[in-house]
């Protein structure tokens, strides 16, 4: 396993000292509070209330089934970026059973928990944008999205067809990504649970699979009065804007020009500390924006959340202006793009240049 530098940096205890400083002099805590919890009500509603509105027959045209089936998409993407994140980071509440409640929110978007942690909590959030390692930028090899892997032809194409891919994750998610993963993982001898085996694993996953079917296409198949093709066409819509619409969230914040992919040197030690690191390779985007990033769980601040996963982000704006400030105390970068459209730029840019091989592996 790689290190990261033990070059002598008192940035993060710095920033630490500061940080707990805002939380203690204003007399709050570092999780959730009611606003996280009115804002899952309302995803929740937003995911759940079309299918519900659907399967009574309240609307019944096929117009309006597709746009309930449209606005499910955007629920599904907001459970997952105010509720699930926040919850499976352990900073949704101070009390772990209720961060494993909404943790499990994930089941209801198609996702495998356990997988889900191991994959984001550990390899993404410890060795962000690093090669072999942080499985984010580790996509089927017709996207390029690391100087260090093979380019290809079809590569210089990927900044106009990437999109198209995007809006497929989530479905990716519930035919084979989480059977491979976990499969992977089991190879590999990582262990996700303390208590469980892999073969108790694989039966929660195949049973949280077919439910996940059950619920959200055979009983509107069964209940919903339109063609049984309208149906199938709506749950792809579904999943095609909730994939399109985390994806966008996600590859913005670590696939751009200033984003750096270093790899570990002959002793498997990485250039910088970890603290850094996350510095080098994060970008935050539209920081002014705040329905924006009410809307998006405040991943848009993409550098906050990385130092600090175990503060919830409806924090995030408050301690960026501490972060920035001690990000330039110390001689750090702090990158930011001012609109969320110019972050989608700049992604695309990235892609053009890695489809190209015109961006230097660093």
């Amino acid at each position: 396993m790689i290190r990261y530098s033990k070059k002598k940096i008192d940035f993060l205890t710095d920033l630490r000292t500061s940080v707990n400083d805002y939380f203690k002099n204003n007399n709050i805590e570092p999780y959730g509070n009611k606003r996280i919890i009115i804002k899952s009500v309302i995803m929740g509603v937003l995911y759940l209330g079309p299918l519900v509105l659907m399967m009574t027959g309240i609307f019944s045209s096929v117009w309006a089934v597709l746009a309930c089936w449209g606005l499910m998409g955007f629920g599904k993407a907001g459970v997952g970026m105010a509720t699930m994140h926040d919850a499976n980071h352990g900073s949704f509440s101070k009390k772990a059973n209720v961060n494993r409640l909404f943790g499990d929110s994930m089941y209801l978007l198609g996702g495998f928990p356990p997988n889900w942690r191991y994959q984001h909590n550990t390899l993404h959030h410890g060795y962000t944008n690093v090669e072999g390692h942080d499985e984010d930028i580790a996509p089927p090899e017709i996207l390029r999205l690391s100087p260090h892997r093979p380019l290809k032809k079809i590569h210089r194409f990927q900044h106009i067809y990437a999109w198209l891919l995007y809006a497929l994750m989530t479905i990716s998610w519930i035919i084979l990504k989480d059977f491979r993963r976990l499969n992977k993982y089991r190879k590999s001898g990582v262990k996700l649970s303390g208590k469980r085996t892999y073969r108790s694993l694989m039966t929660d996953l195949v049973i949280s699979k077919v439910a996940y079917y059950i619920v959200f296409l055979v009983l509107p198949l069964m209940t919903v009065p339109v063609a049984w093709y309208w149906i199938v066409i709506g749950f792809l819509l579904m999943h095609f804007t909730a994939g399109l619409v985390l994806a966008s969230i996600f590859q913005t914040a670590h696939v751009v020009p200033t984003s750096e992919y270093p790899l570990p040197d002959e002793n498997g030690e990485l250039n910088n500390n970890w603290a850094a690191h996350q510095l080098y390779t994060t970008c935050n985007f539209a920081p002014k924006s705040r329905i924006f990033s009410w809307l998006i769980g405040g991943l848009n601040y993409q550098v906050e959340h990385h130092l600090f996963p175990n503060i919830s982000h409806i924090h995030y704006r408050q301690i960026s202006a501490i972060v920035q400030k001690k990000a330039h105390d110390f001689g750090l970068p702090y990158h930011v793009t001012g609109s969320f459209l110019g972050a989608l730029r700049q992604h695309a840019r990235m892609l053009k240049l890695l489809g190209t091989g015109k961006i230097n592996a660093t």
